[in-house]
C-alpha cells in the first residue's frame, strides 16, 4: 500500500506557545537537562513497546533488540536522540506535541511568571545589582516544568530547530512522519517512509551551544543523569587510533559501532548496599520528571508467596493536577523487570496519590491489566504493604526530622486528611500524622500533632476540642471559644474544606473523643465549675420568660433558645445538633453546588450581656422582634453564615440606631 506523501504547516495551540515562549526563554538553569529529558522519553517509548510485544510480537518487527542511541553529526551541528520504540503516529503526533492540556498551562505559565515576579522583587529588595530577575526565574522554572509534563520543549534551550522522524510500530514503512519547529509558533507535519520504527528526535544546535557536540560531554551527561535507566544507551565507539587520511575514510566507509554507555541494570534489583543517595535522587527524576530531589524515600524487597521490589518515594513538591479528580496517580508496575503500566493506581490509594516510585512483581502474569489488578489478591496485598511502607516512612520523618515533615505537611497535608475516610484500617496511624492550627499558638500554622494535643489536656478533659469555619481567622475570633478561652482549654482550629470530611470519620483517636464546639450543648465534664452549672440552671428558670418569648418571635428559625453555657464577651450564638451536619459543611455544600439540608439551630444567649438584658427590659413587641432578629442575624454573620435578607438585617438595624440617636442614648 502506498501512503501519498503530505505536508501541512500547522500552528501550535495558543498554550504550546506560552509553554515554548517561557522555556525558549532560558528556562531551566541547567541546561543539559535536555538530554536527560528526551533519553527519559526513549526510554519510555521502548519500554511500552515491550510490553506490548508480549501480546503481537510482529511489532518488534526484525529488530528485537530494544535501545536508546545518542548520535552526533558535528559537520551538520545536530544531535539526535534515537529509539526503536513503540512510535509515534500523525495523529498522535498532533495530539502530542502539538497540544498541552490547557488547564495545566494556564496554571504553569502563572506559576512561572509568579515565581519569577517574586524573584524580581527579592532582588530589588535585596539591592543587588549582579542577580536579576533571571536567575531566580530559572530556578523556579526547573523545579516547576517536571510537574507540568513539557520536558520534551527542554530541547529548545539548546537548538533553533528540532525535527522529529518517527513511525508507530505495527505501520507500514510509508506511515512515517516528519515535524519540524524552530519553536516560534508553528511546525510542519509531512509523511515519508521510514523503514525502521520508532522516534528520532533531532536537535540542531544554536550557535552558541556547539559544546554538546562533543562526545565526551555527551557521555558524562548520560552518566550523571541517565545511568540507571534500565533500557541500554548507546553512543558510537570513539576511535583514537591515527588520524591520517587514509584511515579516516576507511573508518567512514564502515557500519558505525555502538557501545553501551549507561550501567542499564535495573536500579531497583540492585542491592541498597550498592546504591548511593546520588543514585537514588537521579532515578526518582527519570521516573517522575521532577527537576527537584525527592524529600525521602523506602526501598525494599519482598519474599515468599508473593515477592515483589518496591521503591517509592515522597516528593518535595505537590504537583498542579494533584486535586484533578480525573487525572489518573499511581507508581509504575513492572512485572520481572517488564514495564507493564504508568500510574498503576490499584498499587496505591487515593489519599497516597503523591507517591511515586516503582512496584516490579514476580509473580504477576506478564498480560496484567488494568482490570485484572481489580481482582487480584496479590494486589490487594501489595498495595497494604505500600501503604504501610509509606506510613512508616512519614512515622519516621515526624519522629527524627520534624522540620522536614512539616515541609511534606505544607505540601500534602490537605491530602493525607483523606485518608482516615478511605482508610478504616489504618485510621489511628493516620490520626497520628495529621497536623493542625490550635489556640495553643498565636499563628495559623497546621504544627500540631494529636499526641501533642492529648499531652497538653486540662485534668478531667475527656474530649478532644475542635471547631470547623472557613477561614483560620473565623475559626480562631468564633464566639463559640470564648469559654475554652477563659478555661484555657486548646482548641484544634480547622479551616480545610477537606476538614468536614475528616472529622466525619475520624471520631476518636487514642480513645479520646473528638468533640466540635458548635455542636449540641456543651458538656464541659469535670471542667465545668459546679457554681457555673447551678448558676445556668438557675438563670434558665429566672430568665425562661425570656428565652420562650424570643422563640415565639423567631418562630419556625430556630429550633430552640436557650441560655448558654459557651460565650463570656458575645450575646448570642449558633449552634446545631449533636448529630447535624454542621452549619459550616452546609456552606461547602452549597458553595460547589451540593444540595445540603434545611436544619433549624439553636440560638443560644449570654443572659450577662448587656444587650440581652436590654432585650428582656424591652416590653414593645416590635422593637422586641427587631431586636431578636437583629441578635440572631449577628449569630450567624459571627458563624460566617450568609443572611436570607441582608437588606432587611441593614433597615432592622439603622432604625436601632435612628431610635438611639433621636432619645439621646
Amino acid at each position: 500500500m502506498t501512503v501519498e506523501a503530505h505536508k501541512e504547516t500547522l500552528e501550535f495551540k495558543a498554550e504550546v506557545s506560552q509553554v515554548l515562549d517561557l522555556v525558549i526563554r532560558s528556562l531551566y538553569s541547567n541546561k543539559e537537562i535536555f538530554l536527560r529529558e528526551l533519553i527519559s522519553n526513549a526510554s519510555d517509548a521502548a519500554e511500552k513497546l515491550r510490553f506490548e510485544s508480549l501480546t503481537d510480537e510482529q511489532l518488534l518487527e526484525d529488530d528485537p533488540h530494544l535501545r536508546v542511541r545518542v548520535l552526533v553529526d558535528k559537520d551538520a551541528g545536530t544531535i539526535t536522540v534515537s529509539d526503536n520504540g513503540i512510535g509515534i503516529s500523525r495523529q498522535e503526533m498532533i495530539d502530542t506535541i502539538g497540544h498541552i492540556a490547557s488547564s495545566g498551562t494556564r496554571q504553569f505559565d502563572a506559576a512561572i511568571r509568579a515565581t519569577q515576579g517574586a524573584a524580581s522583587q527579592g532582588a530589588a529588595a535585596e539591592g543587588d545589582a549582579g542577580h536579576g530577575d533571571a536567575t531566580g526565574g530559572e530556578a523556579a522554572g526547573e523545579e516547576l516544568i517536571g510537574q507540568f509534563g513539557v520536558g520534551f520543549y527542554s530541547a529548545f534551550i539548546v537548538a533553533d530547530k528540532v525535527t522529529v522522524v518517527s513511525r508507530r510500530a505495527g505501520l507500514t514503512p510509508e506511515h512515517g512522519v516528519r515535524w519540524e519547529s524552530d519553536g516560534r509558533g508553528s511546525y510542519t507535519l509531512e509523511t515519508l517512509e521510514k523503514p525502521a520504527r520508532g522516534t528520532d528526535v533531532i536537535l540542531h544546535l544554536k550557535d552558541d551551544e556547539k559544546e554538546f557536540l562533543e562526545p565526551w560531554r555527551l557521555r558524562t551527561i548520560i552518566g550523571k543523569f541517565s545511568d540507571h535507566i534500565a533500557m541500554p544507551v548507546e553512543m558510537e565507539k570513539e576511535d583514537f587510533g591515527s588520524d591520517e587520511e587514509g584511515e579516516d575514510k576507511d573508518k567512514a566507509a564502515k557500519a558505525p559501532e555502538f557501545e553501551q554507555v549507561n550501567k542499564g541494570t535495573a536500579l531497583w534489583m540492585r542491592n541498597k548496599a550498592d546504591i548511593s543517595d546520588d543514585d537514588y535522587k537521579a532515578f526518582y527524576k527519570h521516573i517522575s520528571h521532577d527537576f527537584e530531589e525527592p524529600l525521602a524515600w523506602a526501598h525494599n524487597r519482598v519474599e515468599g508467596t508473593n515477592e515483589y521490589t518496591a521503591l517509592l518515594y515522597l516528593p518535595k513538591r505537590a504537583p498542579w493536577d494533584l486535586w484533578d479528580r480525573e487525572q489518573k496517580h499511581g507508581v509504575k508496575l513492572y512485572v520481572k523487570r517488564v514495564f507493564i503500566m504508568d500510574e498503576a493506581d490499584k498499587l496505591m490509594p487515593h489519599w497516597l496519590r503523591f507517591v511515586k516510585g516503582v512496584v516490579d512483581s514476580d509473580d504477576l502474569p506478564l498480560n496484567v491489566s488494568r482490570e485484572i489488578l481489580q481482582h487480584n489478591r496479590k494486589i490487594d496485598t501489595i498495595r497494604g504493604a505500600n501503604v504501610k511502607r509509606v506510613l512508616g516512612l512519614l512515622e519516621s520523618l515526624a519522629k527524627d526530622e520534624p522540620e522536614k515533615y512539616q515541609e511534606f505537611w505544607g505540601e500534602f497535608g490537605r491530602v493525607l486528611k483523606e485518608g482516615p475516610a478511605e482508610d478504616f484500617q489504618n485510621r489511628e496511624r493516620i490520626g497520628g500524622l495529621l497536623r493542625f492550627a490550635s489556640t495553643h499558638n498565636d499563628d495559623n500554622t497546621q504544627n500540631v500533632s494529636l499526641d501533642g494535643y492529648i499531652e497538653r489536656m486540662k485534668e478531667g478533659q475527656k474530649d478532644i476540642y475542635y471547631i470547623t469555619a472557613d477561614s483560620p481567622a473565623a475559626a480562631r475570633h468564633s464566639p463559640h471559644l470564648e469559654v475554652f478561652k477563659k478555661k484555657g482549654v486548646e482548641v484544634l482550629l480547622l479551616s480545610d474544606r477537606v476538614d468536614e470530611w475528616l472529622v466525619s470519620h475520624l471520631h476518636e483517636y487514642k480513645g479520646k473523643h473528638l468533640q466540635s464546639v458548635t455542636k449540641g450543648k456543651l458538656d464541659l465534664g469535670d471542667l465545668a465549675d459546679q457554681e457555673d452549672k447551678e448558676k445556668t440552671e438557675q438563670a434558665e428558670k429566672e430568665h425562661g420568660d425570656l428565652l420562650k418569648r424570643l422563640k415565639d418571635s423567631l418562630g419556625e428559625q430556630v429550633s430552640e433558645v436557650r441560655a448558654s453555657t459557651r460565650l463570656v464577651d458575645s450575646p448570642a450564638c449558633i449552634v446545631v445538633g449533636e448529630h447535624d451536619m454542621s452549619a459550616n459543611l452546609a456552606r461547602v455544600l452549597k458553595a460547589v453546588g451540593q444540595e445540603a439540608p434545611d436544619m433549624k439551630p439553636t440560638l443560644e444567649v449570654n443572659l450577662d450581656h448587656p444587650l440581652v438584658k436590654r432585650l428582656e427590659a424591652e416590653s414593645d413587641l416590635n422593637k422586641f422582634n427587631d431586636l431578636g432578629m437583629i441578635l440572631f442575624d449577628q449569630a450567624q454573620l459571627a458563624e460566617g453564615g450568609q443572611l436570607d435578607d441582608p437588606a432587611a438585617f441593614v433597615g432592622r438595624l439603622n432604625k436601632l440606631m435612628m431610635q438611639m440617636f433621636m432619645s439621646g442614648a
